[in-house]
């Protein structure tokens, strides 16, 4: 690994006690509310939503009932990631009747693995003559995948070794199934995940063949023959989604076009780049391998740079849920998936920990704040699939282009990857807030807390962060040593505060000389003893931002920023007509805290001007006399908006000379 790099771990979300006003509200409603609900979702009872059956399935495949296999191909998803959420869960809050459900979930997923490991309840039930002969379209390593983190997870939390057994042996099996051996199956799955997930059983059992197999699936990845293309040839031409025979597939859209450090464009699938992103990142980690590095980082800077939207959501398309082209960030048509985002998050925080640079810190922190967050009702129980940034309901409705934008969060999807997505990712929020090495402890999320954190020079500390973030910008950490100790404590300085911070240590003003900047982080180097006490302060300004010209979907325009949140204009506040609305290109808006907005919430106030309708009288065309009057504009977080009703909503704003 390159020299210089500041390698770092995560400090261990059960290590970290949240203590924050903002996420500890999200964290509670994930535990008392999102859970339970969505087992009540993959048991089907919830009024309304579209069934799941994914417990069914497993009763099924286990010989508990009768019956046949429902929903998507992989539908088993959805438990394994339920399941990996409430290890998160118990690891930090237990719940002895949480548990109890688990367990029973679990002993079921067990009576239905076959003998040989095998586990996927749509092969066992539907068609077992044709596992492992589809794997551009039918998800078998990506379930497994999900299952085998589901049980790091539980381990983790619970001490209890049932469902990692069982997964061990079906990691055991698929490592006899794939490989470039004499007999073995030289493929990989059309859905990136098992990778990933093979190097967490890995650091879990130190079990060096579980790290072996994920550097295959990676390295097998693109190479000639292509092997997506060979299996399409050998299966007759034939697709698991459409009848007849079809189209050669284009490996590109599973990234396996060419072999991966050869790939320095973001494309295909969304959710399935990030993914394999994460995984390619840990492998450099574990490895030291440079050339996976390099492609993390052209892939990386060609994805943030030029494919990614200020929400921190990535994939453009709805055809295919794909990335398109550089710059091509379309807000009405967007589908910015919530699982990409989260993938972008977990690629980020590998990254972080190869380089400790705000680059990926920032982008981690705009995708959680944003994205993910604003992809969950309030009630903790209505989703988004896809993320837009600009709604129009009326042509969400009629406009076949746009029926995949939704106006409203949903309760259910048939393809519900998304909500237990959300519920792993803030149950093990913690993970995300601290990192360490041998001699500095870094503070990369502003999130209320109490850490335990030992360096690896064997001294311990713990950390506890004071913050009304994201609201204000006053950041207090108090540093608890049983001795004195020299270390370094790293502090974010976010891009967005274009580095607007005050840093005091013991309420004395550090001058810039005190303390060093490198790569977006301020180090602050001393002997630290009890009770030490660190502030920083970051400018929370109002900003306008615009978009690089290139994208033609926002020239001329500007989106509302502060701190990292982005704003959003919604109709509720603002009346119909959104894409009426523009602001000067001077405009001040000023931030006023607002307690009858769903539990409290920053609001942005200023003024505009919109389109004066009534000079029209009924014609299409007209010579251009735009008239506008003044009207006041309210801009309320992204993360909020579809909280108050169906309505309109736009991210950018026309800009006024």
């Amino acid at each position: 690994m390159q020299a210089g790099l500041q390698r770092t771990q995560p400090v261990s979300f059960n290590q970290v006690r949240l203590e924050d006003a903002y996420w500890t509200a999200y964290t509670k409603l994930v535990r008392e509310t999102v859970i339970p609900y969505q087992w009540d979702a993959l048991n089907d009872r919830i009024e309304g939503a579209e069934p799941s059956h994914a417990i069914r399935n497993f009763r099924i495949a286990a010989g508990h009932e009768e019956g046949s296999f429902y929903g998507f191909v992989f539908q088993d998803s959805d438990l394994a990631k339920w399941l990996e959420a409430v290890g998160y869960s118990l690891n930090v809050h237990p719940n002895p009747e949480l548990e109890a459900i688990a367990d029973g979930a679990i002993d079921l997923v067990i009576e239905a693995q076959q003998p040989d490991g095998y586990l996927n309840t749509y092969f066992q039930i539907k068609a077992p003559e044709e596992r492992w002969t589809n794997l551009f379209d039918c998800h078998e390593l990506y379930c497994a995948g999900h299952m085998i983190e589901a049980a790091v997870a539980y381990y983790d939390g619970t001490g209890k070794r049932k469902l990692l057994d069982a997964m061990c042996r079906f990691a055991d099996y698929i490592d006899s199934v794939f490989g470039t051996e004499p007999g073995k199956l030289r493929g990989y799955d059309g859905h990136q995940e098992i990778e990933l997930a093979l190097v967490k059983l890995y650091k879990t059992t130190g079990e060096e063949r579980y790290l072996k197999l994920a550097a295959y699936f990676i390295n097998e990845r693109g190479q000639e023959p292509n092997f997506l293309i060979a299996e399409w040839e050998k299966r007759g031409r034939t697709s698991h989604w459409q009848a007849g025979v079809t189209r050669k597939p284009d490996p590109a859209y599973n990234q396996a076009h060419v072999p991966v450090r050869e790939q320095e464009v973001a494309v295909g699938h969304s959710v399935r780049a990030v993914y394999m992103y994460t995984a390619m990142a840990d492998l450099a980690a574990l490895t030291g391998d440079e050339s996976l590095l390099a492609a993390c980082k052209k892939l990386w800077d060609n994805m943030v740079n030029k494919q990614m939207y200020i929400t921190g959501g990535i994939g453009s398309t709805h055809h295919g849920e794909a990335f398109s082209f550089d710059y091509d960030l379309p807000n009405d048509t967007v589908y910015a998936e919530t699982c990409a985002s989260i993938g972008l998050i977990f690629f980020a925080h590998r990254m972080l920990q190869i380089e400790a640079d705000s680059t990926y810190s920032d982008v981690l922190e705009r995708a959680l704040y944003n994205n993910v967050v604003g992809s969950m009702q309030q009630d903790g129980k209505h989703f988004f699939y896809v993320n837009p940034l600009e709604v129009w309901p009326e042509a969400s409705r009629k406009n076949p282009g746009r029926h995949h934008v939704k106006a409203v969060r949903q309760p259910w999807f048939g393809c519900s990857c998304c909500p237990p997505n959300v519920a792993r990712i803030l149950s093990s929020l913690g993970e995300y807030i601290y990192g360490v090495n041998d001699n500095t402890v870094y503070t990369h999320l502003y999130i209320g807390s109490t850490a335990q954190v030992k360096l690896g020079s064997g001294a311990a500390v713990e950390l506890k962060q004071e913050t009304n973030y994201p609201w204000h910008g006053d950041i207090t950490l108090t540093l608890s040593l049983a001795e004195a100790a020299n270390f370094a404590l790293a502090l974010r300085i976010p891009s967005w505060s274009e580095g607007k911070a005050e840093i005091r240590v013991n309420g004395e003003t550090l001058a810039a000389d005190a303390y060093t900047i490198d790569k977006g982080y301020a180090y602050i180097t001393r002997a630290w003893v009890d009770g030490d006490k660190v502030e920083l302060t970051l400018a929370l300004d109002v900003q306008l931002i615009e978009a690089n010209p290139l994208v033609r979907a926002n020239s001329g325009k500007a989106a509302l920023q502060r701190g990292p949140l982005v704003y959003c204009l919604e109709e509720t506040d603002n009346g119909d007509k959104l894409a009426g609305i523009s602001i000067p290109a001077d405009a001040t808006f000023t931030a006023r805290f607002d307690d009858s907005l769903l539990g409290g919430a920053i609001v942005l106030e200023g003024e505009g001007y919109r389109d004066d309708q009534s000079t029209w009288s009924g014609e299409l065309y007209r010579p251009v006399k735009r008239q506008s009057g003044r009207i006041p504009v309210k801009a309320v977080p992204y993360s909020l908006w579809g909280n108050r009703g169906e309505g309109e909503m736009a991210v950018w704003l026309r800009v006024r000379e």
